[in-house]
């Protein structure tokens, strides 16, 4: 376990606030240790460990998790200190985006701004710096360590000598899941699709008189996001927008303007503006479906089609999550659900309880459950169905059935004493001055 934490902090204090802005919510505090020309003081350290032991519940069993904290925090100045001296540039668009979203998620947090100027003892605008200026300092770290290690490899037998050295220690690998879904939202009444469709027809008739299509766009549109840009949704990829919209906008030409499109959203009109290779420059006007009046027994009845078709042998999942899935990466993956790193096999304990449930009764591969409705924590409520495409019980690891992940922890291991080594060297370079004993 001791293991395992230690590598979640340090991954972790690559990405978290960093010293600027713990120090202004707690004061100056006294001055630990001086790394450079970057300083820090035990309230930074302090409020890390608040924040590690907040958010896992696992680091109040770690008895040396301050040291640690600690340790992790002069090394990362040491290294930030040697990016600044080789001139280590970041993207500042990046920067900008991050720190933007950053704030923006801190200010979520509480009731008012006042409060959370309160808190951090800052005002708002000085809070933001300090989180812009931390996310520079962590990507000069990143892109120093990158150009450092980004060549580190192992070979299998590198990898079989960690898996004989580390056998008896290994964790073992839990219970996976590959899983495939199709999700509806609740299908809008046939009274209010028609009442949606007269609209757009009214808009459409005004275009067929010689109406201007961006100014129609800011009198009628319901997208938010385009109205007041005239409908304009500037240059999208092929791919980025839903398959019914992307594929009337990709059969126009430049200045031609649609039929009414169906979505999910409701009823569109496009305009094609340019084209640039597999990128279109387009603009659209919306009429909203009103979804407070949906036929939810309508959607489950189409869901009970859809799965008794594929149970069938008429048809694939795949192919019925590229038709009909609302969700838009159903189209690319057929439906397959995807981790957060991207994987396509999902750990059954880190999934919500409802999906935990729901897969419990798939037994075996192939089986679809009936539909299901899911309630998100953010975003509206739908129906789903899901299919196992496979199943790993839990065991322990070997090379046989987990050589990738074998292969990943022996890099780790290799690249965190070529991390250590480098650090070691890097002392030598950079004047680190402990002040006080953690």
């Amino acid at each position: 376990m001791k293991k395992v934490l230690f590598v979640l902090f340090a991954a972790l204090m690559t990405v978290m606030s960093g010293s600027a802005l713990a120090s202004a919510s707690t004061g100056p505090g006294q001055i630990v240790a001086i790394v450079g020309n970057e300083i820090i003081l035990d309230s930074d350290i302090s409020e890390q460990e608040l924040m590690l032991r907040l958010q896992y519940p696992d680091a109040k069993n770690e008895p040396q998790l301050r040291r640690r904290i600690f340790e992790n925090m002069v090394n990362q100045k040491i290294i930030l200190t040697k990016a600044k001296i080789d001139s280590i540039s970041v993207d500042e668009k990046s920067v900008d985006d991050q720190a933007s979203a950053r704030y923006n998620s801190l200010r979520a947090s509480f009731p008012s701004v006042q409060a959370m100027e309160s808190r951090f003892g800052l005002p708002a605008n000085r809070l933001k710096q300090h989180i812009r200026d931390d996310i520079s300092d962590q990507q000069k770290i990143e892109a120093f360590r990158r150009k450092n290690f980004r060549d580190v490899t192992v070979s299998y037998d590198e990898t079989m000598a960690f898996y004989q050295k580390e056998k008896d220690r290994l964790p073992e690998v839990p219970e996976e899941v590959s899983v495939s879904q199709i999700i509806k939202l609740p299908e809008v009444s046939a009274a209010e699709k028609q009442a949606t469709l007269d609209r757009i027809r009214v808009v459409q008739e005004k275009l067929r008189e010689g109406g201007d299509f961006a100014g129609l766009a800011r009198d009628y549109s319901d997208d938010p996001g385009s109205r007041e840009r005239g409908g304009d949704l500037g240059f999208v990829k092929k791919g980025a927008l839903v398959p019914s919209f992307e594929n009337a906008a990709y059969a126009l030409k430049a200045g031609q303007i649609s039929d009414v499109v169906e979505s999910r959203f409701g009823y569109h009109l496009i305009q094609m503006i340019e084209r640039d290779g597999e990128r279109i420059h387009v603009r659209h006007i919306l009429a909203m479906f009103d979804r407070t009046k949906t036929d939810i027994p309508e959607t489950i009845a189409l869901l009970k089609s859809i799965r008794e078709d594929i149970l069938a042998g008429k048809t694939t999942f795949a192919a019925m999550a590229e038709n009909y899935s609302d969700d838009p990466s159903a189209v690319r993956d057929g439906g397959l659900i995807r981790s957060s790193s991207g994987g396509t096999k999902l750990e059954v304990a880190s999934l919500r309880p409802e999906l935990q449930n729901v897969i419990a009764g798939l037994k075996n591969k192939g089986d679809i459950s009936q539909p299901e409705k899911i309630e998100p924590a953010k975003g509206e409520p739908f129906f789903a169905l899901f299919m196992l495409n496979s199943r790993d019980e839990a065991h322990a690891m070997t090379p046989e059935r987990d050589y990738a992940k074998l292969e990943d922890l022996a890099l780790n291991q290799k690249s965190q004493e070529l991390y250590n080594d480098w650090i070691e060297s890097l002392k030598k370079e950079v004047m680190v001055q402990i002040m006080s004993d953690i």
